[in-house]
């Protein structure tokens, strides 16, 4: 008896979150494209600059990105923005919006 009250309680509560609307959170970088070796991939480097929280020191942090370009439009050098998406393999989780 108890799991269907606690069934009823997690269905209620499904309801409510399914009125109110989620907001989703995407995540979006900007880059530099340092291989279109790849059919419809880019490598991008993403640079971020980061400061030590003890010692106050600026240092680049950079990290490499393979990114869905269907058309393969972008080449080497070339500045993008790219979004968040579903898994499209192993290692590409991102397609570009701007190239």
């Amino acid at each position: 008896m108890t799991a269907t009250k606690v069934n009823k309680k997690t269905t209620k509560t499904e309801a409510v979150i399914s009125n109110t609307q989620k907001a989703i959170i995407t995540k979006k970088f900007n880059g530099v494209v340092v291989s279109d070796k790849n059919d419809k991939t880019v490598v991008v480097e993403v640079k971020n600059v980061i400061i030590h929280p003890l010692y106050k020191k600026r240092y680049t942090r950079t990290r490499k990105y393979k990114v869905h370009d269907e058309k393969n439009e972008c080449k080497v050098g070339d500045k993008v923005s790219f979004v968040e998406c579903r898994p499209l393999s192993k290692d590409k989780r991102w397609r570009v919006v701007k190239a």
